[in-house]
């Protein structure tokens, strides 16, 4: 392993970093925060100062004088539309920073996914390596045999155009090879250098909760549930606000009048009383919006189960593939070809029997690590579900 290479924590963490999107959703949880300040701020008083000349009717009996009114305003705020409307707030909160953590635990899956798929079209690539050097060899055997007289020309066209072959797939494997190495680079926001590499393989063990566990632990920690819980939160207390602000709404006043002869001050209550419309729109509205989140939540508690429950069914699948390739299969076909390449040595199997043998074995070795890819895709999806990424956590 080359010096520098990344884990796939270290990558995570590095994308979580980097990517811009999650640098986005962080910002939503500060104009969610900047959301709470606004609710909890009071009203401000409203002043108004008025003033002028006054000229009398009479001008001999009464000189002009000048006269000035100030009135004060101030909203006394009812306690129960204050209270829902920063409960209201801080639910905002409690959403938008739900929906940051779903980013993230989305962005650091798909990392982990890309990871491994880079590590797939490598082994990939390796193993078309290996037998385009292996046709390369056989070919050179029967091109010897042609040129004493011991093989037919028609060995040499057919392993020649089996040479080809070879050389294609493995000119495929490595630009599959090199796009997923692209892909990986795009969800890192350019942060990897071109030559990175990853410390890490198929082969790197799985290690997750009992189902049963799992089953208790998603519900309660997916980012997406508790997003929907606390927009659920929000709408009911917008119910309470609207409710609360049908109530009448009382302005302390006090004004001050002076002019040449008199100052008056007085103080009073302006009152606010909702008799010809009570706000029905708004809380059937807020009614309806809750009902909504309320269906919504309960669908995607069950959704998310139903997703748990397949991706463990996933989990178990590709590890009983593993179990079975490493059980015997790939050692069988593996043998299989030696026995098919020592007997076409001694002239007792034709080449063709070699060709269809190895690609048994290349069939049972792509097969074999795509098991092992989708075991690591499965655990991914279960550690995104329950929004686990190691790496980020020891990071806070």
């Amino acid at each position: 392993m080359p010096a520098g290479a990344l884990s796939i924590e270290a990558l995570q963490r590095l994308g979580l970093e980097a990517n811009g999107l999650v640098r986005a959703a962080g910002s939503q949880v500060e104009v969610a925060q900047a959301g709470v300040v606004r609710a909890t701020a009071y009203p401000n008083p409203t002043v108004s100062v008025i003033g002028g000349p006054q000229h009398p009717r009479i001008p001999a009996a009464n000189p002009a004088t000048n006269t000035r009114q100030v009135t004060v305003s101030q909203t006394i705020e009812n306690p129960f539309v204050r209270s829902a409307r920063i409960g209201s707030a801080e639910a905002g909160v409690e959403a938008s920073r739900a929906s940051f953590h779903q980013v993230r635990a989305d962005l650091a899956a798909q990392l982990r996914v890309r990871a491994y798929e880079l590590l797939l079209r490598q082994e990939i690539a390796r193993m078309e390596a290996g037998v385009f050097n292996l046709m390369e060899e056989v070919r050179r055997r029967i091109q010897v045999g042609v040129g004493v007289g011991e093989t037919a020309r028609f060995e040499l066209i057919r392993a020649d155009a089996e040479v080809l072959n070879a050389a294609s797939r493995k000119e495929a494997a490595l630009l599959n090879a090199q796009r997923a190495r692209v892909a990986l680079m795009q969800f890192t926001a350019g942060a990897l250098k071109p030559d990175f590499a990853i410390n890490a393989s198929l082969f790197d063990p799985v290690n997750l909760p009992p189902l049963e566990q799992l089953r208790l632990e998603v519900p309660a920690v997916n980012p997406d549930v508790l997003r929907l819980e606390a927009e659920s939160e929000q709408a009911r207390l917008r119910i309470d606000q609207e409710r609360a602000s049908v109530l009448p709404s009382v302005d302390v006043v006090y004004s001050n009048y002076q002019d040449a002869q008199y100052t008056d001050n007085r103080g009073g209550l302006k009152v606010t009383i909702p008799l010809l419309y009570q706000r029905r729109g708004e809380i059937n509205a807020a009614v309806a919006d809750s009902a909504r989140v309320r269906e919504t939540l309960d669908y995607r508690r069950f959704e998310i189960g139903q997703l748990l429950e397949s991706a463990w069914q996933g989990l178990q699948i590709a590890q009983r593939r593993v179990e079975m390739f490493e059980g015997g299969i790939i050692k069988e076909a593996e043998n299989a070809l030696q026995i098919a390449q020592a007997a076409y040595r001694f002239g007792e199997r034709p080449l063709i029997e070699v060709l269809d043998t190895q690609r048994v074995l290349r069939g049972i070795l792509a097969e074999s690590l795509q098991a092992r890819f989708d075991l690591q895709a499965a655990a991914a999806e279960i550690d995104r579900l329950r929004a686990y990424y190691p790496g980020e956590q020891a990071q806070e």
